[in-house]
């Protein structure tokens, strides 16, 4: 915004945050916020602390969310989302190692889902669903190449 009595700019403050999809051969890892609607799933996420990159927002947020670490970080695409202030940056990644399990009182529950068994998903227009719906489409059709050499 731009005062006109005295030329002063005001930009607006953004909170950038992460989401992140994990994948582990041809699962993905989808938690659930007591925030969500019952049974809805999700990508995990988090703000990114001040001084903090997004990539260690995203080993930090895995390791806090779910007691597990994350290897291969690859940058999807981003969202702005004005509610509050933020800005989504999405990445996919692969399991590294660790024992998942739901550590954050903001997890309801948290499990490695089959591509074929998925539970309910967020809203279409959001990052987290086409971060989702891309790395599924990903992961089926690496599976059905896979089928064609077996044949």
């Amino acid at each position: 915004m731009l005062c006109p009595a005295c030329g002063f700019t005001a930009y607006p403050r953004i909170a950038p945050a992460m989401m992140v999809l994990v994948r582990r051969d041809d699962r993905i890892l989808l938690g659930r916020s007591s925030r969500f609607v019952q049974g809805v799933y999700s990508a995990l996420a988090g703000f990114v602390e001040a001084g903090e990159s997004i990539e260690d927002c995203i080993h930090r947020e895995v390791l806090e969310e779910v007691g597990i670490e994350v290897r291969d970080l690859r940058y999807f695409t981003s969202q702005a989302w004005p509610f509050p202030h933020s800005l989504m940056i999405a990445y996919t990644a692969e399991y590294a190692g660790g024992d998942m399990r739901p550590c954050d009182a903001e997890i309801a529950d948290a499990k490695w889902f089959s591509i074929d068994a998925l539970p309910q998903l967020p809203s279409p227009i959001s990052v987290s669903r086409k971060l989702i719906d891309a790395t599924i489409e990903r992961l089926r059709e690496a599976r059905d190449r896979e089928a064609l050499v077996r044949r």
